[in-house]
This record gives C-alpha cells, structure tokens and sequence, in this order.
C-alpha cells in the first residue's frame, strides 16, 4: 500500500480530538503528554484523565502517526506527563491528505535538549492561554509559532530580513473591548547581549517598515519573556540603551506570569 494510501485508511480511524492532537503537534512541533491532555483531553477526575491522556497518546504512538522522544522532562517522576510527543512523517501524511502539495515537516526524533525546552516552553504558554480562555479570561482569536509567524520585509539596502518570533498571539480582553496582538520571544537566557541588541534590532527595522501597521492597523508589542528576575533586568538593561520611541516597542515579563499578564487589560492598548 502507497504512503497516501495507508494515511487514508488510518485517516478514517481517527476522531476529532485525534486530529486536533495531530495539528497540535503540527503547529507546535514539540509538546508533552501532560500539556496534550490539557488542551485536549476532557474528563471530571484527574484520575480518569490521566487514563484518557495516556491511552489516546498510546494509541496514536501505535498508530506511528505521533513519535516519542527519547528525554522526558520533569526528572524520573514526572512519569507519563513528562513524555515528549512529535508529529511523525505519517501523521504529517494524514494531515496533508486535504493538501494538494504534501507540506514541508521538520524532523523531530534527534532534536537537541534545549531546543526541546524552547519549544515546550512555547507549547506550555499556548496550554496556559487556553485555560485562561476556557476561564473566560479573555478569547484566544489567535497562536501562531515558529516558522509560520515570521516576517520578511526588505532592509534599506533592498534585502531580505526575516524578522523571526517564537510566536504571535491575538487576544480578546475585556469582554472584547480591547484586543491584544503581540510577537513572543521565549527567552531561556541562552543569547548574548549582543545577539538580543541585533533582534531588537531587526525588529526596529521592520516596525519603521510600515508593513505590519498598514496590513493589520496596528504594530504588536513584544514580549521578551524570561525564566527569573536576574534575566528580566538584565533584557531590561538592554532595551533602555534603545531611543525612547523604541523602547516601547518591547516590555519584558517572567515566564511563569505571561499569560496573566498578557490576558489583562494594556494601558495602551498592547500594540503601536
């Protein structure tokens, strides 16, 4: 049986939560069991829906349309929550099958530990907006990450930059009343001083480019969100030696209190 073939025939075994697993690790690329049974996965008790979690994800692994990884997160006793999961070429296969062009996918079986931690830690702030959402929070309009948020824009010299987010988000707050667009940028206090001047940089340069507040009306703030405080002053440091009409182009937030900060009413409306 051809490859289009087999993902036909396992196309038609799947719900719709199966698929809705299966574009969640397409978006996202990396996520673990605990935060696949957060977004998808519906039960009264935590017993039950641990139960749940584990034999979807069981049987999607079975099926060979989800891969897992090699490392867990969390340390031995993070158990089955702490299981990474990636799409595999199979289920890229099923995806594509309303695709005229089969999509590109990136391999995810090898990938490097603190690539997985950057992506879990996008993943994690995607589960988080979701609970805020289903809390009535605010209202999830929209989460795209890496690559399809990315921007190209031409530099002054006519090249091409590609300005390069973590991701997007566009958030109703206040019953509607205000909504929020913002570029995220996961910061694991992995990059250099240097190397966070030249993204601030490039993301200067495309604001002066007009493209974003002439496609959407407004330019969307970024959010450098960071794991501790000593990171927060040290991004802080950094933006202040912007010019003033730069430096509110960014804020700076911890990590662990980004969706609550993201999900409340901006002072200025969250964009430019």
């Amino acid at each position: 049986m051809s490859g289009r073939g087999r993902a036909r025939r396992l196309a038609r075994q799947l719900s719709e939560r199966d698929v809705a697993i299966l574009k969640s690790l397409e978006a996202l690329r990396l996520a673990s069991s605990a935060q696949l049974g957060r977004l998808h996965i519906e039960a009264s008790k935590p017993a039950t829906h641990g139960r749940k979690t584990r034999a979807t994800l069981q049987r999607l692994t079975t099926l060979e349309l989800v891969v897992r990884l090699p490392r867990r997160i969390g340390g031995l006793r993070a158990g089955s929550d702490g299981i990474v999961y990636g799409l595999s070429g199979l289920g890229q296969a099923v995806l594509d099958l309303g695709h005229r062009e089969p999509r590109r996918h990136r391999r995810v079986s090898y990938t490097k530990p603190a690539f997985q931690d950057h992506t879990l830690a996008v993943s994690e702030l995607l589960v988080q907006l979701v609970d805020r959402a289903r809390d009535d929070q605010a209202k999830l309009l929209g989460f795209t990450s890496e690559p399809n948020c990315w921007r190209r824009f031409s530099g002054l010299a006519g090249e091409l930059i590609t300005l390069k987010p973590d991701g997007f988000v566009r958030l109703g707050v206040d019953d509607g009343r205000y909504e929020i667009s913002a570029f995220l940028e996961i910061d694991l206090d992995s990059e250099s001083a240097p190397t966070i001047r030249r993204k601030l940089g490039v993301y200067h340069a495309y604001w002066n480019s007009g493209i974003e507040q002439q496609r959407f009306g407004v330019f969307p703030k970024t959010w450098w969100l960071v794991p501790d405080a000593a990171r927060l002053e040290a991004i802080t440091r950094v933006i202040a030696r912007l010019p003033e009409e730069t430096q509110e182009l960014f804020t700076v937030c911890l990590l662990s209190e980004a969706a609550d900060q993201l999900t409340q009413v901006p002072l200025e409306g969250g964009a430019r």
